[in-house]
């Protein structure tokens, strides 16, 4: 079997081939165990698939054949501003008896934060927010509307992008319809897809790349030909330079441009889901405000914080000198886990990889995250808990039977918490769900989720 004919179908653009590529390299694996790397200590739940952008290409199929390959304990999908990957996910989770989760991440206007800059950088009032323990992507009523508004205001800000982009590098220019859709299998591009674009456009384009991006990014020569031989900084320069703050396509953020708390948490508590704060570094001012921000946002629904390890803490592997850095930034997450905790808010963590040269998995025994491992953990499983009761039962932490039985963040963090360590992935997990009966007690559901 060509195992690596099967893991590039994975990430193909067609569903039919996703689903037969990963049917046959489980099958293989039954049979190779070999393959397959043993259960390890650490989980992802924030990949990001090709639904938004994936570094990697990864389809949400493809995440989980890396999970179960690469041992992940437990694994989640994150994608911007769309549900397209939840089922596809959740079901390749169960197939491959992989624990998993499905969110969406977005941005937010936060108007008593409008000054202040939180977890966007250079962007007063605009905080990154995520859904997660989605187990649909099918809504309707006031969510249909929602969604729809912001899929619009996507496309009406990367037409305008490209606008302005295809003026200024003249002459590489790109078209929304053929050079960016096609690089999505689905039709919600982000600054990234054009990014690839207008990089693929440009080396078709001109004779001489390094003196077009030297004159483009304003750039010394001998820095861009540097650059150009690590893919992975160089597309960082191009999209800091074009499109970041201070760029030449970049579009300042206006408080209508976005939903805003109220809406956002609605929109993600009717489906069923967790509206949860993000977590940069701490370093902003806003971030400074974090128990400020917490005790705005959790009366109004915020059950989780969304943190990013490896953006937290800058990565010892790249900057191995920048100790006293790496110490400052530490000592705040580990401050701000402690924050979250005062909250009754669990831990929600992973690697994003939507941008090149992110790490496919945090080491969660290393000495930086050691401390706060056991608290990830417990995040990952609380969100696969509610997940499973949610998907099978109906019985997650925004259903009827939370708020009647678990009435506080407390309890049911606890609940859905002790639920995910016991209830096994796949199809042994649904066989047991299945003697629950609704009526049942949270004690009671525990003590058959034991056997």
């Amino acid at each position: 079997m060509n195992i690596g004919k099967l893991e590039s179908q994975l990430n193909d653009f067609d569903p039919r081939l996703r689903r037969q590529a990963l049917e046959n390299l489980l099958a293989y694996s039954a049979e190779h165990p070999g393959i397959l790397v043993p259960e390890g200590a650490s989980v992802n739940m924030h990949c990001h698939s090709f639904f938004s952008f994936s570094a990697y290409g990864f389809s949400p199929s493809g995440l989980v054949w890396l999970a179960k390959k690469k041992g992940f304990r437990a694994a989640g999908i994150v994608d911007f501003d769309v549900l397209d990957g939840v089922e596809e996910f959740l079901d390749a989770c169960d197939l491959a008896e992989v624990r998993g989760s499905a969110a969406m991440e977005t941005r937010i206007y936060v108007p008593e934060f409008s000054t202040r800059v939180t977890n966007s950088p250079g962007e007063p009032g605009i905080n990154y927010h995520t859904g997660i323990g989605f187990t649909s992507q099918k809504v309707d009523g006031k969510v249909v509307k929602i969604m729809d508004n912001m899929r619009r205001q996507a496309i009406q800000r990367n037409h305008s992008i490209i606008e302005k982009l295809n003026a200024y590098l003249d002459p590489v220019a790109i078209d929304y319809e053929l050079d960016v859709l096609p690089l999505t299998p689905a039709g919600s591009a982000t600054e990234r897809h054009m990014l690839v674009a207008y990089t693929t456009a440009a080396e078709r384009t001109v004779s001489n790349l390094a003196e077009f991006w030297a004159d483009k990014l304003a750039l010394d020569l001998s820095k861009v030909t540097a650059l150009l031989t690590n893919p992975a900084e160089f597309l960082m320069a191009v999209r800091v330079k074009l499109m970041k703050r201070g760029g030449i396509a970049y579009i300042q953020p206006s408080p209508e441009n976005f939903p805003t708390a109220e809406e956002f948490y609605e929109m993600v508590s009717s489906c069923g889901a967790l509206p949860i704060v993000n977590y940069l570094d701490g370093t902003n001012p806003g971030e400074q405000c974090l128990q400020e921000l917490l005790a705005l946002l959790t009366p109004k629904g915020a059950a989780a914080l969304n943190m990013i390890p490896n953006l937290a803490i800058p990565d010892p592997q790249k900057d191995p000198d920048n100790t006293e850095l790496r110490h400052q930034r530490r000592e705040l997450l580990y401050r701000n886990v402690r924050l979250a905790q005062e909250f009754d808010l669990p831990l929600h963590i992973g690697t994003e990889m939507n941008s090149y040269g992110q790490r496919q998995l945090d080491d969660l025994t290393s000495p930086d995250l050691a401390p706060v491992r056991q608290t990830f953990v417990d995040g990952a499983f609380f969100i696969y808990g509610h997940t499973r009761l949610q998907k099978v039962l109906g019985l997650g932490y925004q259903s009827e039977w939370a708020r009647n039985a678990l009435p506080t963040r407390k309890m049911r963090n606890a609940f859905y918490t002790q639920a995910g360590y016991r209830i096994p992935p796949g199809i042994a997990g649904i066989n047991l769900m299945r003697q629950i009966d609704p009526t049942m007690e949270p004690k009671e559901i525990l003590a058959l989720l034991n056997h």
